[in-house]
């Protein structure tokens, strides 16, 4: 089992100091960090959800914009295709839910975009809701202190099972919540684990000797080259121009592999992140009429 006296004293003075976590941060905009924080550091997220929120502050102001307006305010972001999700998320919200982010995880589950843990996550972090979160830092950190694995393995129903029998009685359970899951994104981290510092007094892996996994190697997730790279360079000509652009353009961001680059322009058509005009132009989703 994991102390929560330990961890929570140890957050208390270690916790990082994100902007989604301030007093008064509303459940739409945490909602919005989570959509952004999807296998995206929080580096690369925290000025452009300032912004954001500085700007579309509520799900109908979102729900209010263009969908070019939040394609080209989700910047660099990666995996454009959430800015999308989030945009239609809104106006779900706006619509269906007297713009209010609902508190209950089945509801939240229905959203466009909303995923089993951004349900959790928004019903605990936003509405202090007693539920289990997990993401692949707590999975890790339970693994290790709990089970005496280096690695969590593929994720299975009973990781919920296992943060549930974790979680404290009374209020402190959402925070707890946020411990573990900064204990496992700052100190129990994945490729250098600093167990010096752990506040945990007691941790199976530790105690183990620290075993090495059995699982297969880890893979580095390659960018340079791949289809999500030319997708990149595609949608930053679109986005740097208010007007569609021609076909010639859009050849200029990606000569390596011109049947790479059609085939980039033509996922992105799919996603319906990009259309094509009735002059053969490209532009923005809705931005071509």
């Amino acid at each position: 089992m994991i102390d929560s006296v330990e961890l929570l004293a140890w957050y208390e003075h270690a916790q990082r100091d994100l902007p989604w976590r301030r007093p008064g941060v509303s459940a739409w905009q945490i909602l919005v960090s989570e959509f952004m924080l999807q296998q995206t550091p929080v580096a690369r997220v925290e000025p452009i959800w300032l912004a954001w929120v500085a700007r579309w502050p509520t799900p109908s102001a979102t729900a209010g914009a263009s969908a070019a307006d939040v394609l080209r305010a989700w910047g660099k972001l990666g995996y454009p295709r959430r800015a999308k999700r989030l945009h239609e998320c809104a106006t779900v919200i706006a619509a269906e839910h007297d713009d209010v982010v609902p508190d209950d995880v089945d509801t939240l589950l229905s959203l466009p975009g909303v995923g089993a843990y951004t349900a959790r996550a928004v019903a605990c972090f936003a509405y202090r809701h007693r539920v289990p979160v997990v993401d692949t830092n707590v999975r890790r950190v339970v693994a290790r202190t709990v089970h005496g694995r280096e690695d969590a393995g593929s994720p299975s129903a009973r990781d919920l099972d296992d943060v549930a029998a974790l979680l404290p009685d009374g209020p402190q359970a959402p925070v707890f919540s946020v411990a573990l899951m900064e204990l496992g994104a700052t100190v129990c981290t994945a490729r250098a684990p600093r167990c010096g510092v752990c506040p945990l007094s007691r941790c199976t892996w530790r105690s183990r000797g620290f075993p090495a996994g059995t699982g297969p190697p880890r893979r580095t997730q390659r960018y340079a080259g791949t289809d999500r790279q030319v997708r990149g360079r595609l949608l930053d000509v679109l986005r740097d121009n208010t007007f569609p652009v021609s076909r010639a353009e859009l050849d200029l961001a990606w000569t390596t592999d011109t049947a790479q680059r059609d085939r980039a322009l033509d996922s992105l058509l799919v996603d319906g992140l990009v259309e094509q005009t009735a002059d053969g132009r490209f532009a923005l989703a809705g931005e071509g009429d």
